[in-house]
C-alpha cells in the first residue's frame, strides 16, 4: 500500500507552467492604430450598429432671410453706430487699415504714438459701421470693412504724413483707404496728398505768383517810359557838357 502511495504521488504533484513572455514590436500607437486585415475590417464594419436618425428642426429648412428675421437688434449697437457717426461727421481725416496678426502691446505702443498727434485708432465691427453709415454719404467705404481692420480719425486733415510715418514702422497695419475733407480717396491719393504743402503755404505761393506776374506786368509798362527817360537824360547831359567846354577855353 505505502508503495502504491509512493508511486501515485508523483502523479499528484501540482507543477506551476513554465511561462515566457516575448515582445515583438514597440509601443502600440493608439492614436494613429494600424489598419485592421481586410476580412476583420469587414467584420467591424457589418457589425457596427445602425441608429435611428433623429428628426430634423424646422430651422434647417428655413432660410437666412427668415432666421435672421426673428434676431432680436441689441440697443447698444445703435449707440455704438451714432459714435462711429459722430466721429466721421467731426473728423476731417478718416483712414482705413487692414489689420493682420499683431500683439497688443504692438497695438497698444501705435495707439500711443498716434495719441500724440491728435490721432484715435478706434476698431468696430462691419454690422456697426454698416448701421452708421447707411443711407449717408460715406456708405462708399463699407466695402473696405470686410476683413479685421481698425479706423484713424483725426481732426487736422494735414497729419496724413504724421500717420503715414507712424503706420509705415508697423508691417501688421495696411492702407486701404480714406476719406479727406468728405472725398474718398484710395492709398496712392493719400499718400500723393500727403506730399502737398499745406493749405497756408499754398495761399502764400499763389500769392507771390500773382504779385511777380503784377510786377511783370507793371516793369513791362513801364519799359518804354524809363527807356526815353534815359535817353533824355544822356542827351541832356551831352549838352551840358559840350556848353561848359568853349567856356573853360
Amino acid at each position: 500500500m505505502s508503495s502504491l502511495i509512493q508511486q501515485s504521488v508523483p502523479l499528484t504533484s501540482a507543477r506551476s507552467p513554465l511561462l515566457q513572455f516575448l515582445r515583438y514590436r514597440g509601443k502600440i500607437n493608439i492614436q494613429r492604430p494600424k489598419q485592421p486585415h481586410y476580412e476583420r475590417a469587414r467584420v467591424v464594419a457589418v457589425t457596427q450598429p445602425k441608429y435611428a436618425e433623429p428628426p430634423k428642426a424646422l430651422t434647417c429648412f428655413q432660410s437666412r432671410a427668415q432666421r435672421t428675421a426673428t434676431q432680436v437688434e441689441n440697443p447698444y449697437n445703435a449707440i455704438i453706430a451714432r459714435e462711429v457717426r459722430n466721429w466721421l461727421d467731426h473728423s476731417r481725416l478718416v483712414a482705413v487699415f487692414h489689420l493682420n496678426s499683431i500683439s497688443a502691446d504692438d497695438i497698444f505702443r501705435v495707439r500711443v504714438q498716434l495719441h500724440k498727434h491728435n490721432m484715435h485708432l478706434k476698431s468696430y465691427g462691419r454690422k456697426i459701421i454698416g448701421q452708421a453709415v447707411a443711407g449717408t454719404a460715406y456708405e462708399a467705404i463699407l466695402p473696405l470693412f470686410h476683413s479685421n481692420h481698425c479706423i484713424v480719425f483725426s481732426p487736422n486733415q494735414q497729419s496724413v504724413g504724421a500717420l503715414l510715418r507712424i503706420t509705415k514702422k508697423v508691417p501688421q497695419m495696411v492702407l486701404l483707404g480714406g476719406i479727406v475733407e468728405s472725398k474718398l480717396l484710395s492709398r496712392n491719393e493719400l499718400m500723393d496728398f500727403a506730399l502737398m504743402p499745406s493749405l497756408q503755404v499754398a495761399q502764400a505761393q499763389l500769392v507771390q505768383t500773382l504779385n511777380m506776374a503784377a510786377g511783370n506786368v507793371v516793369q513791362q509798362l513801364q519799359a518804354h517810359q524809363v527807356n526815353l527817360v534815359k535817353v533824355l537824360d544822356v542827351h541832356a547831359k551831352g549838352d551840358v557838357a559840350a556848353d561848359e567846354t568853349p567856356t573853360e577855353t
